[in-house]
């Protein structure tokens, strides 16, 4: 079996590794089919993912056929397409006990911590893994996992039915984040400094777009707002400024919600949140929200829409990476095809 592995930063290789085999009655074995190349495989690839471990098979963005199942799987079969959620969790910890299982004092993510499905099989347990229409194209139902990052941003946003939504960043996860926010109801602004993703977000649904490399933001988005601020920020931009602007734009009682992990401060003062009062959340990885986007993928609701932009064999996953790091205006997102 063929298997991507991150060494150590700057470095990949295809491995050749035993075939996996269910251990546990609950286990699953997995063809995969494709795997997303996600701007946190690129960090560990680069050696920025402060939270990742070498070495790593990569890949956490992963649709799959099940060939064979543990004796007591009841709820996928053999021939089952099907996407993974990426999170092993205790449980037990404050945060699983209030249902945050995302941010599990024991967090483990399938790709990060753990090897992850860039390989030609794997093995998982029934809970990680999800049932999609078996109809889908592969190129529909990989989007999946990157989809639960939007639905989880506009859920920490409470985004509701006739709310202004700013979305800084109109990159993979500002266009999932895009979709989501439109099928709540929401008016979404989004920003970028290219054309050509503004383009993309406008054909997915976004109601005012903002190139920031040629107009001031924070004026354009309070002439659409006439002076009130949007309701929700979500910052899928992730840099110290982008937060600080959020934190400045919002409108009072509104919520900024942040998905970086950039360790430099940002510089915000205490008057505007308590003026406003502010919410202000992080959001990372997912909960629950599996469930939610495969029904909505099903049901034909959200569809990639020109989202996956090229595709690479599994024998030019290296092409793919230098890619993707060399030409990132390009790519809306890559795929690694297994066959």
């Amino acid at each position: 079996m063929k298997a991507v592995q991150v060494p150590k930063a700057m470095e990949l290789e295809i491995l050749e590794l035993e075939q996996p085999v269910i251990k546990n009655s609950d286990d699953v074995l997995v063809k995969v089919k494709r795997v997303g190349i996600c701007g946190s495989d690129m960090h560990i690839y680069h050696g920025t993912n402060p939270l990742a471990t070498y070495p790593r098979i990569v890949g956490h963005e992963v649709a799959g056929e099940v060939v064979e199942i543990g004796t007591n799987v009841k709820n996928v079969k053999v021939g089952d397409h099907v996407v993974v959620e990426p999170i092993r969790y205790c449980g037990e910890c404050y945060a699983c006990r209030k249902g945050r299982p995302n941010v599990c004092e024991s967090l483990s993510v399938f790709g990060v911590h753990e090897d992850g499905g860039m390989r030609e099989s794997f093995v998982l347990p029934e809970k990680q893994l999800h049932p999609v229409d078996s109809s889908l194209d592969w190129d529909e139902i990989v989007l999946a996992e990157p989809y639960t990052i939007g639905a989880q941003a506009v859920w920490r946003g409470g985004v509701q039915d006739g709310d202004t939504v700013l979305i800084q960043g109109s990159g993979p996860i500002g266009i999932c984040i895009l979709k989501m926010a439109k099928l709540q109801g929401a008016k979404v602004i989004i920003t970028d400094l290219k054309e050509e993703r503004l383009a993309f977000a406008k054909e997915n649904g976004a109601d005012v777009t903002i190139n920031a490399s040629k107009e001031p933001v924070g004026d354009r988005v309070m002439e659409i707002t006439d002076g009130e601020g949007p309701n929700v920020v979500i910052d899928a931009v992730c840099l110290p400024s982008t937060f600080e602007l959020g934190v400045e734009l919002v409108s009072p009682a509104g919520t900024v919600v942040v998905l970086g992990f950039d360790e430099r401060p940002s510089a915000i003062s205490q008057l505007p949140i308590t003026k406003k009062e502010v919410t202000i959340v992080g959001s990372r990885l997912q909960t629950n929200q599996f469930e939610k986007v495969v029904s909505l993928l099903n049901e034909r609701k959200i569809k990639a829409n020109g989202f996956i932009s090229h595709q690479f064999p599994l024998e030019q996953v290296k092409e793919a990476f230098e890619f993707v790091e060399k030409n990132p205006d390009q790519v809306r997102k890559a795929v690694i095809v297994f066959e």
